[in-house]
């Protein structure tokens, strides 16, 4: 794994794992809020709820209190006082569901205002769907001096079994248990609401989290894309000053053989040359002639001749003393010459030099001289062409050099990619980007243009005379 790779791992890890801790902890602690909301709400309505049941019996013993205590002193008429309390209290209600009812403590229904039928009837053993006695519990609270029970009974206005809070009180004279209830599914609406509500606030608050988990990463990522893209540039820059230095040290060594072949080797051939000379005009002088020895100092004489030829031919190949003496648009010409006597194919050279030109740096005339050299070795090796033209023209801000031949041509698309690109294509482009330059390529049969151009910084002008044997040549 690369370094790159392993930083932004170390960077997101620890941020996920985080995110993670911190998204886990508020979602624990946001259930034990809405879990200890949900309790507290419940227990403040089941309150307000027990105070007014207990509110309401107190109503119904105190408005059968008179009865009740008549009866305590008067025995003979104790039924009928019993009766009329039933009746009493099967006329107060609150509401279509606020009722009372009475049992006597072994469960026998003694009044039920919403449910006659059950009057008279023994209920003791009466359970609820989750199989609780329901009368059972509601008597042991009466026998305890009254409480509060929670049960399952059938609502009037709905008749279906609802979740029930009963208050009950007994009469002990009497024998019986007195009491009423409140129906909760209000209270049960109010808490599922409020748990609904807090269900939301904690997934918010985890969308909250994940976006800002997002947002972070979205950080992370553009900073990865920034470090990369700047270490990407810093690299292509690192690059292309390695592949200048490269080409500068090439050129200079090209420069230094080229001066060790033309300085040294080949000065040293003609000394070799003028020596085997003399020695041949003393053979031909003497009195005494060696037909063998002068046929073999003269075989000898056009050999060195020959081999002294091509020391030059590869000297001036390597870097052509006329660039560095002449420049650039003499050693172009040269080069053109050379070519078409070579190849016998016609090859024109054309300068064209604006008033105020700039004075080309070395570095543009190598570069030029060599993008020259290789696009004429192209035509010359893979164009087929009868003709071809070069054009360099120099500006006050800019210099261009043209190579236009008449070959066969070739795929501009496939020329720096693929298995048919070329490496003298690449060469020639990296060079000019070097300089800040450009390449440009278009390529049909009969007509194939290479274009380079080069910026140039405002220079000194440039006064030097153009060549009228230049002007004449046909591009």
């Amino acid at each position: 794994m690369k370094l790159k790779a392993k930083i932004v791992l170390l960077a997101i890890v620890p941020f996920l794992a985080a995110i993670a801790s911190i998204e886990s902890g508020v979602r624990h602690e946001a259930v034990e809020l809405a879990r200890t909301q949900h309790a507290t709400t419940q227990a403040a309505y089941m309150a307000s709820k027990e105070v007014e049941l207990k509110h309401y019996v107190e109503l119904a013993t105190t408005a059968i209190a008179p009865l009740y205590e008549a009866a305590h002193d008067n025995a003979r008429d104790d039924a009928l006082l019993r009766t009329r309390a039933l009746d009493v209290l099967e006329s107060m209600d609150f509401g279509r569901d606020g009722y009372f009812f009475v049992y006597d403590m072994h469960g026998r229904s003694l009044m039920h205002p919403r449910e006659p039928n059950l009057v008279g009837r023994d209920l003791s053993e009466l359970r609820d769907p989750q199989g609780t006695p329901t009368i059972q519990h509601l008597l042991a609270a009466a026998s305890r001096g009254g409480g509060y029970v929670r049960y399952m009974w059938h609502r009037p206005s709905t008749g279906k079994l609802a979740s029930k809070l009963g208050y009950v009180v007994p009469l002990e004279r009497w024998g019986w248990m007195i009491g009423t209830g409140i129906y909760l599914d209000d209270v049960d609406l109010a808490l599922a609401r409020i748990d609904r509500e807090a269900a939301a606030n904690i997934d918010r608050t985890m969308m909250w989290i994940d976006a800002i988990a997002v947002a972070g990463l979205a950080v992370i990522a553009l900073c990865a894309l920034v470090l990369n893209f700047t270490e990407y540039r810093s690299a292509d820059a690192k690059l292309k000053r390695l592949a200048r230095q490269v080409v500068e040290s090439q050129e200079n060594e090209r420069a230094r053989l080229s001066r060790e072949l033309h300085d040294g080797i080949s000065q040293m051939m003609v000394s070799v040359k003028l020596l085997l000379e003399s020695a041949l005009a003393r053979f031909e002088r003497s009195e005494t002639r060696v037909p063998a020895a002068e046929a073999a100092l003269s075989t000898s004489l056009a050999r060195l001749g020959d081999t002294l030829r091509e020391v030059r031919r590869i000297s001036h190949a390597l870097r052509p003393s006329m660039l560095d003496d002449l420049g650039v648009a003499a050693a172009l010409e040269q080069l053109t010459r050379e070519l078409s006597e070579q190849s016998g194919i016609e090859i024109g050279f054309t300068q064209i030099t604006h008033t105020h030109a700039a004075v080309l740096p070395e570095a543009v005339n190598t570069v030029l001289f060599r993008i020259a050299q290789e696009a004429l070795t192209n035509i010359v090796r893979h164009a087929q062409a009868s003709s071809a033209a070069m054009a360099l023209e120099i500006s006050n801000d800019a210099v261009t050099l043209s190579i236009a031949d008449d070959g066969r041509g070739f795929d501009v698309t496939h020329a720096f990619v693929g298995r048919r690109s070329g490496v003298g294509l690449r060469n020639m482009r990296e060079r000019l980007e070097a300089l800040g330059g450009n390449l440009s390529l278009s390529s049909q049969p009969r007509h194939t243009l290479v274009t380079a151009r080069v910026p140039l910084g405002t220079g000194e002008p440039r006064n030097e005379p153009q060549s009228p044997a230049l002007q004449d040549i046909r591009s």
